[in-house]
């Protein structure tokens, strides 16, 4: 397992669509683990591959550090609600915005060994996976931002949004992806 650099707003790979897995190989494997380790070392709650230079259709989410989620090949079946709140993202680092995103999200995807599952997640994890499914698109949140990015606070600077909740981040410290 290894850190990858993680891609910053203006690399053109974050501006493309990824292609579909066909079979998870060790290569694949390598990347998901590579993929947690950059996440957790940069505080954030979710990595897309294309993020890290990768143009496959991978995400992985933990935004309890205790429940980390791989999707392979994920698609939205159903949203409901809506939550508006400050977002971030690990390639557009010290910035944040107000966005509004689903509430409640169900999604289908393969795990590594291609297994189909499905996934429904509400609040912070409904966020992230909309969040990342994005960036397998090539659309980053700057394009859903209500008003100005704003700077993220400095460490131990209450970054919380309006309903006391943490925003999307790595549990409350910066609001970062």
């Amino acid at each position: 397992m290894a850190l990858r650099n993680i891609r910053i707003m203006g690399d053109p790979v974050l501006e493309k669509r990824c292609k579909e897995i066909k079979e998870v190989t060790p290569r694949i494997k390598e990347l998901i683990d590579d993929m947690f380790d950059t996440m957790y070392e940069a505080n954030g709650v979710g990595l897309a591959a294309p993020q890290v230079g990768i143009l496959k259709r991978v995400v992985v989410i933990d935004t309890t550090g205790e429940d980390p989620h791989v999707l392979i090949n994920p698609e939205i079946l159903e949203t409901s609600g809506e939550q508006t709140g400050a977002e971030g993202c690990l390639s557009l680092p010290g910035k944040t915005g107000i966005v509004t995103r689903p509430n409640y999200v169900k999604v289908k995807a393969y795990d590594t060994d291609m297994n189909e599952f499905e996934l429904e997640g509400e609040e912070l994890l409904a966020r992230a996976i909309v969040h990342e499914l994005d960036h397998l698109d090539g659309h980053m949140y700057v394009e859903k931002v209500e008003g100005e990015l704003m700077n993220v606070a400095a460490a131990g600077e209450d970054t919380d949004d309006e309903d006391g909740s943490a925003a999307l981040d790595d549990h409350a410290d910066t609001p970062e992806e």
